[in-house]
């Protein structure tokens, strides 16, 4: 579009803008098709419309959208709730390109009774209201079995699907299934049990699945008391198992507080990247909880969590035919709803209820994002190579981690080693290992200096591809003296991190930048993990090496200095013999009945000379 072109069309629509009422309502985005692409609601409509016009707009995607504007349209409510509920519904009805989307990964399973004669209940994934009454969708399939097991063990209910009707009873029209011989029916097709004693039953059945499961309890035990008054024991003893089922099953619920009636729950939480946010909906009835379901929104144009929230609960209470008149939200919200408050708990049974909310939807973006790694491992790797790039304000991604550690006792069997993180995994063909050679005395900082120098002098001389991040087992002693090789004597510019621990030997920190400065990483995050295992796995290397060093010395034995005497006959003569002491103390004969005549003078030589000099 040229720039003429657009300035008229900024002018026609700022002229729209500026015919708008200040009331409430939704308004409607059109672009040069006349196509719906955006639909949004205010408390005035003229200031919240002029706003896209007369503010600079900084972000990229509200630009984008305003682009493609061509014509404005908006319709008036007496209520910002009505202006709510309008936007809702025209969001369903023309699914706009820019508007929040509900990204529906999966179809839950939901319960449904059937609108039959002698209804039945199962669960479906398939949702047509003409065919019956649905409650769900339930997001645990386990709580829904056990919903369902409880309705089969208290009514009953047929799971045959032929079409019973009166005359068919009358007339002996139908035959008893197997269910009813094992005694999961009833027999309502042979007349064993009247349409009005089943459909009591099919009643109660909805109380449970509405969550009224206390109410019902109560009903059922003075209906029991009833029945034992009028010596009709035998039913009361029936009554008795429905009420022992049923309060088994709401004891092993998760029950709030009694004094909790009926609300909604809500929480919102971010992924990584803001592109999608998780929301969580708990509904707690009677004091229990009897839903919990987690959605995941898109964001289209970088839309507030307020702005988020409030889209999504009516869309929500919708789905799920909540009444609930009191909603409960994580912070103070400014739009209102028709027949319900919003309210922020502080403390007690619903500020609970919040927390709760909060952990299902952290465990929801969790179990995505381990999903969505299980089928491409390679998402969890450039996810945390992302993080600590950004973190340390890296040039590029550190695909390939280097980590140095020195060990040592007093100066003596001085070692280190060097450990290759490629793809923030372990890469054990890269490890190396190194013979300290030029440092005298228990010196870490010149032993560090001599490994980096060495090994990054051959690594330029091969060609090889150098790390994009070195990182030192230690602070910012470790890290200078790195830095002294890295950049003052080869001239390379390699990022340099420090690990630092605490008096529990533990990491406890990382380190970055000259002067170096501690970096925020959470010690509960994926991150923090790997770059402890990067620093345990250094420590151990090394320290593995300096033993098998130490092992050596501590094998030394004097026969190992006797020239033309080799490993195996030493170990044969200590075999036999037992120690040192005992063959320099042995005559030539003994000797030459173990090793042979030659290899026995040799050393029977050596020990008579040290004999003789002593």
């Amino acid at each position: 579009m040229k720039k003429e072109e657009n300035e008229r069309r900024l002018a026609r629509l700022k002229n729209i803008v500026l015919n708008m009422p200040d009331k409430p309502g939704s308004y409607q985005f059109y672009n040069a098709d006349h196509v719906i692409i955006y639909v949004g609601k205010a408390k005035s409509l003229k200031k919240r419309v002029s706003s896209y016009f007369h503010k600079e707009v900084d972000r990229y995607k509200t630009k984008v959208l305003v682009s493609k504007i061509e014509d404005i349209s908006y319709t008036v409510v007496n209520t910002e709730e009505d202006a709510l509920l309008l936007e809702n519904n025209l969001i369903k009805k023309y699914n706009p390109r820019y508007n929040v989307l509900l990204k529906d990964g999966k179809t839950y399973p939901s319960i449904c009774i059937t609108n039959e004669f002698f209804p039945r209940i199962f669960k479906t994934r398939h949702i047509n209201k003409k065919f019956g009454q649905f409650f769900g969708p339930y997001s645990h399939i386990s709580s829904m079995y056990a919903i369902l097991e409880l309705i089969n063990k208290l009514y009953k209910p047929r799971t045959c699907r032929q079409p019973i009707t009166t005359e068919g009873i009358k007339t002996g029209k139908y035959r008893p299934c197997l269910e009813y011989h094992i005694h999961n029916c009833l027999g309502p097709c042979i007349g064993k049990q009247t349409r009005d004693e089943y459909m009591k039953n099919i009643l109660q059945a909805r109380e449970i699945l509405r969550g009224n499961t206390r109410e019902l309890s109560r009903t059922i035990y003075e209906e029991m008391q009833q029945k034992a008054a009028e010596l009709k024991f035998e039913e009361a003893e029936e009554l008795k198992k429905k009420y022992v089922m049923i309060d088994n099953f709401c004891s092993k619920s998760e029950v709030v507080s009694h004094t909790i009636t009926e609300v909604d729950v809500f929480t919102i939480l971010d992924d990584d990247s803001r592109k999608n946010a998780f929301i969580n909906y708990i509904h707690v009835r009677n004091g229990a909880i009897n839903q919990s379901f987690t959605f995941e929104y898109k964001r289209k144009l970088d839309e507030s969590d307020e702005d988020l929230l409030i889209t999504a609960i009516p869309e929500i209470r919708e789905r799920f035919g909540s009444t609930s008149r009191e909603v409960i939200v994580p912070f103070e919200m400014e739009w209102h709803l028709k027949d319900a408050q919003f309210f922020v708990p502080q403390r007690g049974d619903k500020h609970h209820l919040l927390e709760l909310s909060e952990m299902n939807c952290r465990q929801y973006k969790f179990d995505r994002l381990k999903q969505a790694e299980k089928l491409n491992p390679e998402q969890r790797q450039t996810r945390l190579m992302k993080e600590l790039q950004e973190k340390l304000g890296l040039p590029k991604l550190p695909f390939q981690i280097e980590c140095f550690d020195n060990s040592n006792i007093s100066g003596t069997d001085a070692v280190a080693a060097c450990v290759v993180f490629k793809a923030m995994k372990p890469s054990k063909k890269d490890y190396r290992k190194y013979n300290i050679r030029t440092v005298v005395g228990p010196d870490d900082y010149a032993s560090m200096q001599e490994v980096v120098r060495r090994r990054y002098s051959r690594m330029i001389e091969e060609g090889a591809t150098l790390p994009d991040l070195i990182v030192t087992d230690g602070g910012q002693g470790q890290m200078s003296v790195v830095r002294e090789v890295i950049e003052g004597e080869l001239g390379l510019h390699i990022p340099i991190a420090g690990l630092a621990k605490d008096d529990r030997h533990r990491t406890n920190e990382l380190l970055y930048g000259n002067p170096p400065q501690v970096v925020a990483v959470k010690p509960e995050s994926e991150l923090f993990k790997v770059l402890t295992h990067l620093q345990d796995e250094v420590h151990r290397f090394a320290i593995t090496f300096h033993r098998e060093k130490r092992s050596k010395h501590a094998l030394h034995s004097e026969l190992d200095d006797i020239k033309g005497i080799g490993p195996a006959t030493r170990d044969l003569l200590l075999k036999k013999l037992k120690s040192v002491r005992k063959i320099g103390e042995a005559d030539l004969a003994t000797l030459t009945n173990i090793i042979g005549p030659a290899k026995a003078a040799i050393v029977f030589k050596h020990f008579s000379e040290k004999t003789g000099e002593q």
